[in-house]
């Protein structure tokens, strides 16, 4: 089978010739940029001091090029935004430099300056006439949002405060996606993952609004969470309006790339954690399975693509629903978590949704583990999740700093083995 085909025979819940794998498709399933950058000295891939485009700064995201896509035996590949998260370009690439002193590309409009403490300070758009919106810890190796919500007033919360970064995709935006997806459709037979503009209602991520140089309305994490308690009926009219731009960006974009896309990714927003769910079941069923199933049956009725939720933490409790919400595809299946035992979730839902995950564990065994770990992890889940399709092999979450190459080319390895 060709990647595409490979995919697509697993979403189906079919056995394919090989369990199909994704390690650096999309923006959930990637690796961070120095990770990236000593696999590909290791591998020979590049000379000495070459550096790695930062694809998405927020996460430090390296760029994972076909060459290393092949040794990877990936059979994804992304139709990326040419925005970042924090609102400016991938274009006109400068040399930077991690603190760990990876050589990197960074966009042009990456535009940083350091505090007193030697914390890196990034600012939206590049524009440093504005408050910083994103904080890399010194030493560290992310960059955090900074919050710059000013006090809520109560008289004057305004729906549209919270939906300012939500817009319709332009003609030059869609011009560029069409391209895009001709592209590589014609070019690659891996299977596309694209996103859906704005449909990650409530993402934690997106709340504070690093690409905005002004933010308001609720922009506080903490007093986002707060707000789906005590302020539920503007959550949910700041989700509906939402969701009318959603479903406008969705026919826009459909009409741009048609079927040559596989798979899209609606929402990221996280449910669960380490020990349960985030928030109670009876919550995302008030408040985000009605705008899931909005956008998953639009998908469904117009489209051919497979729908993707990515959800970190204990979110088994939620597994039902979200195949009711119409989801095709659950990620990153964080078997760490309470209640998230591999062989559970494959005997429990496996016939009714695809695992996209779950693979290798990105919190302990591939950052600490030995490559015997990782080896005997890796093939015990391939075991579990690969029988009758339904699986796509991808770490949990992206492979993060300081992970051994040693365990990451063992990862490989027994994938391979495996495979064939």
């Amino acid at each position: 089978m060709k990647s595409r085909e490979r995919i697509m025979c697993s979403l189906s819940h079919r056995e394919p010739d090989r369990i199909p794998v994704d390690i650096g498709g999309c923006g959930l399933t990637s690796m961070h940029v120095s990770t990236v950058y000593q696999l590909r000295q290791v591998l020979e891939l590049d000379e000495p001091g070459t550096p790695v485009k930062v694809v998405e700064p927020y996460q430090m995201l390296g760029e994972i090029q076909s060459d290393l896509a092949d040794v990877l035996g990936t059979d994804t590949i992304e139709l990326s935004g040419d925005t970042t998260m924090f609102g400016f370009k991938n274009e006109n690439w400068k040399e930077w430099e991690t603190f760990d002193g990876t050589p990197v590309l960074v966009p042009g409009a990456f535009t940083t300056s350091p505090d007193e403490k030697g914390d890196i300070l990034l600012y939206p758009q590049g524009d440093t006439t504005v408050s910083p919106s994103g904080r890399m810890p010194k030493g560290g190796w992310y960059f955090d949002a900074i919050i710059r919500q000013d006090p809520v007033d109560e008289m004057n919360i305004q729906v549209e405060d919270n939906i300012e970064e939500f817009g319709l995709l332009t003609e030059n935006d869609l011009a560029t996606m069409q391209k895009k997806a001709e592209k590589l459709f014609r070019d690659t037979d891996r299977a596309i993952i694209g996103g859906v503009p704005g449909a990650s209602f409530g993402d934690i991520a997106h709340v504070p609004a690093p690409a905005l140089k002004h933010p308001k309305g609720i922009r506080d994490i903490e007093e986002w969470y707060v707000s789906l308690s005590s302020r539920q009926d503007l959550i949910y009219k700041i989700f509906d309006r939402q969701c009318e731009i959603v479903l406008q960006n969705l026919d826009r974009m459909y009409r741009a790339v048609g079927n040559k896309i596989q798979v899209v990714v609606v929402t990221g927003t996280d449910f669960g954690m380490q020990t349960g769910p985030f928030i109670s079941p009876g919550r995302y069923r008030q408040l985000f399975k009605p705008f899931h199933k909005i956008v998953n049956d639009w998908i469904h009725n117009h489209t051919e693509w497979r729908t993707f939720i990515h959800s970190c933490g204990s979110v088994s409790s939620m597994i039902d629903d979200f195949i009711e919400a119409g989801f095709d595809i659950l990620n990153p299946v964080q078997c760490s978590a309470a209640h998230m035992d591999p062989s559970f979730l494959k005997k429990r839902f496996g016939d009714r949704i695809t695992f996209w995950g779950g693979g290798v564990d990105t919190q302990y065994t591939l950052p600490f583990g030995k490559p015997d770990d990782v080896r005997r992890e890796v093939t015990e889940r391939l075991e579990v999740f690969g029988k009758g399709g339904g699986f796509v092999f991808a770490a949990i979450h992206n492979i993060q700093a300081k992970t051994p190459v040693e365990n990451l080319l063992a990862m490989v390895q027994s994938i391979k083995e495996f495979r064939y």
